[in-house]
């Protein structure tokens, strides 16, 4: 902008009818919302609000003010006698540049040049959300489209440039921008502060430790399962509540959900080609939550695993990436001892993949509020629950060997008479979420671990 005095204002705003009167007698240039050439100039001066006074100095923003103060007008200006028939205080009214559908339009206009990403025009007459599902950009349920002023719309929520390249996507091992990640968090119906934990999720599941080819190829039932800690998951509403497995939050619904359109969309992982599960689970659509932190006896997993997440408002966030097969409940009503509902938790997950399977497998219990209180009650931490469960869960091979009990899997004959644990020492994840009535508690089974399977990975969440 040249150098002088710039007001915005619009004709829907009474303030701005009310000083209508004054503005030509300002030493300043007048820009009406109301003209295309006004809304531009708005739109790039990032006004949110009219009427609104601009002064530039050597090309340089040096002063605004926002709504009407005949004082401080009578200041900026330096004239004393300015609007003296009017009131001592007005507030302003919106912007119409900060209005969606003008924002967006705007947006396209005089940001969309930066986009990369292939333009997909859709005839008139065509059903978008069909076309969508026949050009198969969708996980079988419907998307939101993602038209230019959605992903730019979308691509604000991060401070990170689109073409930064934020993971490379397997199977097919494309590379992925923040772009790219944009442009399927909207079609997963994501809001844009959910992008940083959008692209946390994305950076884990591509790493060589989670192994999304892996898992994507194996016929067995899991997918990824996104646990997020740290205050980003209050500031973007995430539930770690009531039925925060289940449906009903949009935040824990779309985070998921854009990992794995990302990981079908960009790196080609459709089911029946590379996805080649057997049954597979509903997980595979979404499986996202927030860990209960304010309500917990422990230490957030985060924190555990080297993360260290803040408690306040700009603290540090993490996501944890875990290959699950699904929840199954363990219900232990009646246990009012620590040593009695550790038994009861141990025979749940005692049943991860099978019974007389061991070691290869990790799994994550889900410890409900009142199960938790057991434990605080009786001063167990978590590294206490987690090592009574792994002695708990440690057998005589001979029990476990293929044909014992009847039963023709199992661990081979050799390990017969060794003692086995169900988990490796870091194998079993331990959390704490879930609504304040109902002693449940939930164990999600994992998928075969180490080089030839999954781990678990974190990652802190960005900006």
């Amino acid at each position: 902008m040249n150098d002088g005095a710039y007001v915005v204002v619009n004709g829907e705003c009474p303030t701005c009818a009310l000083i209508r009167p004054l503005l030509s007698s300002l030493p300043a240039t007048v820009l009406d919302e109301d003209d295309d050439d006004g809304l531009v100039a708005s739109f790039r001066l990032g006004v949110d609000t009219v009427p609104t006074v601009v002064r530039f100095s050597d090309g340089v923003e040096v002063d605004r003010m926002v709504g009407w103060s005949r004082d401080a007008w009578r200041s900026f200006f330096d004239m004393p006698d300015l609007g003296r028939e009017l009131p001592d205080y007005r507030p302003g009214c919106g912007s119409r540049a900060v209005e969606p559908a003008v924002a967006d339009q705007l947006a396209v206009r005089f940001g969309a040049s930066t986009l990369r990403s292939r333009r997909v025009d859709v005839a008139a007459l065509e059903d978008e959300a069909e076309a969508m599902f026949d050009r198969g950009w969708t996980d079988g349920l419907p998307v939101v489209a993602p038209t230019e002023g959605r992903v730019l719309r979308m691509l604000a929520g991060t401070t990170r440039a689109a073409d930064e390249v934020v993971a490379v996507v397997p199977p097919d091992l494309v590379e992925c921008t923040v772009e790219k990640v944009a442009v399927n968090a909207v079609l997963a119906g994501c809001k844009p502060e959910y992008l940083p934990v959008v692209l946390a999720a994305v950076e884990a599941a591509c790493t060589s430790e989670f192994n999304a080819h892996g898992l994507l190829a194996t016929t067995y039932f899991a997918g990824p399962m996104v646990i997020v800690n740290g205050p980003v998951a209050t500031r973007i509403g995430m539930n770690s509540g009531v039925n925060c497995l289940g449906q009903g939050n949009r935040a824990n619904a779309t985070i998921g959900r854009a990992l794995q359109l990302v990981i079908r969309n960009v790196g080609g992982g459709r089911p029946g080609e590379v996805d080649r599960a057997t049954l597979g689970q509903p997980g595979k659509y979404t499986f996202c939550f927030a860990e209960d932190e304010a309500g917990s006896p422990w230490e957030p997993l985060a924190a555990e695993r080297g993360v260290a997440v803040g408690s306040g408002a700009s603290g540090a966030s993490a996501v944890t990436l875990f290959a699950a097969d699904g929840v199954r409940g363990v219900v232990d009503q009646l246990s009012r001892e620590p040593e009695s509902l550790a038994r009861s938790l141990a025979l749940g997950l005692r049943a991860v993949a099978h019974p007389k399977l061991v070691v290869a497998f990790d799994a994550v219990l889900i410890v409900s509020p009142e199960h938790a209180r057991v434990f605080r009650d009786a001063g167990w931490s978590k590294a206490m629950l987690r090592s009574r469960l792994l002695e708990l869960l440690t057998f005589d091979g001979a029990e476990l060997v293929q044909g014992a009990g009847g039963i023709a899997e199992g661990v081979p004959q050799a390990f017969g008479g060794a003692s086995l644990p169900k988990f490796r020492d870091d194998g079993l994840l331990i959390v704490h979420a879930g609504g304040g009535a109902g002693m449940f508690s939930a164990v999600v089974g994992g998928w075969v671990n180490g080089e030839a399977g999954s781990m678990p990975v974190t990652r802190a969440v960005g900006t």
